[in-house]
């Protein structure tokens, strides 16, 4: 069995470490990240001139074609650099329109001169699409990212009670921005008044194609979270090294050594479990996938978490200030920790999950 990353995909990671360490230095970051919309349109066609925005996007509708690994290979390297921007919240709009069985904006967005995202959310911000209340596209979605970006909105709701999917030009919607404690990714509230928009998908098929293109979104964040737990290990082990206390660098301490270890252990099996879920998308059976999925997502929403703690730790509170990065990668992990359902919302859907395959399991013998 192989548990590594084939020559090709290697590659991958590869430039796309180098792309981004070239393109999106931290200076780069910050300065991005204090624009009101936290996009930069230069690098964003960089991107698609690497093909980074169409990786799992058909090749006959102009993207590479590649699979899921390929994806988690990317993100990584993009949660390493704290890539800003749309990225994850176009793919999981174009995930949820392949899925629908549409080609409708794949081309663009792999060519990249198409964003998208997801109006999901509501009061409750829950991520069960049975929550989902706003009905005949009039009402109001919450925490809605990229939205004043995006060149379409991929919107849930309601149609004569069935749960419809919409593609809605922002247009002839009200955006407003929202606090968000991730300063390179915005988040908005938007306000629909009757809007108009194309059907994409109704009912049973609705409930799946989103379901679909939130595991995919779901793979790419826990992947991307590995990268900043990677980045935030990295700067706290080279502070360690650095920093003295009472005439010798704090890494000879056994405290900071454990801590670092225990950084160490929650990055790797959280990548190790990222990559799972992402080779169960296209490989696993639906029931395992769904099960991978939710296993990387509980597992690394606790971990990134706990590195960041750490990470902040052994810097003595420094790694919090501005002048630090650290303080950023830690903003992306909180963010991250509850985007598409946090770590008890994981357990609970394995839970339901275990016991769907039971009852079936019973009704079959």
């Amino acid at each position: 069995m192989q548990f590594g990353l084939s020559e090709s995909q290697r590659i991958l990671k590869d430039n796309a470490r180098k792309f981004f360490a070239t393109e999106c230095p931290m200076s780069e970051v910050r300065r991005i990240a204090q624009t009101e919309t936290a996009h930069d349109e230069s690098l964003w066609r960089k991107m698609a001139a690497q093909g980074f925005q169409g990786v799992v996007i058909a090749e006959e509708a102009g993207g590479l074609g590649l699979g899921h690994v390929e994806l988690a290979a990317l993100a990584e390297e993009m949660g390493r650099a704290l890539a800003p921007g749309g990225f994850l919240s176009t793919i999981t709009a174009a995930a949820a329109i392949a899925a629908a069985g549409s080609g409708r904006y794949l081309s663009g967005i792999a060519a990249g001169t198409v964003r998208g995202t997801v109006a999901f959310l509501e009061s409750t911000a829950s991520w069960d699409p049975e929550d989902v209340k706003m009905s005949g596209l009039t009402g109001e979605k919450r925490f809605v990212a990229d939205a004043a970006t995006a060149d379409f909105l991929l919107v849930a709701a309601r149609d004569g009670g069935e749960l419809a999917l919409y593609l809605v030009q922002p247009d002839q919607l009200r955006i407003t921005a929202m606090p968000a404690i991730d300063l390179t990714r915005r988040l908005y509230k938007v306000r629909f008044e009757n809007a108009r928009g194309d059907l994409l998908a109704r009912g049973v098929a609705a409930r799946q194609a989103l379901e679909r293109a939130f595991d995919v979104a779901t793979v790419a964040l826990c992947a991307e979270m590995t990268g900043g737990m990677q980045r935030m290990l990295d700067i706290a082990v080279e502070y360690a090294k650095t920093r003295k206390q009472f005439g010798k660098p704090i890494g000879q301490y056994q405290a900071v050594q454990h801590a670092c270890a225990d950084m160490l252990l929650w990055t790797e099996s959280s990548r190790s479990a990222a990559y799972y879920a992402a080779w169960a998308l296209d490989s696993g059976s639906p029931s395992e996938a769904r099960t991978a999925v939710s296993i990387a997502k509980s597992y690394a929403s606790d971990a990134c978490r706990e590195v960041g703690n750490r990470a902040v730790q052994i810097q003595g509170g420094m790694g919090f200030t501005w002048e630090n990065d650290t303080h950023f990668y830690y903003r992306r992990a909180k963010a991250s920790e509850i985007a598409f359902g946090d770590a008890a919302y994981h357990r609970e859907r394995i839970a339901r999950i275990v016991l769907n395959e039971r009852r079936a399991g019973a009704t079959v013998a």
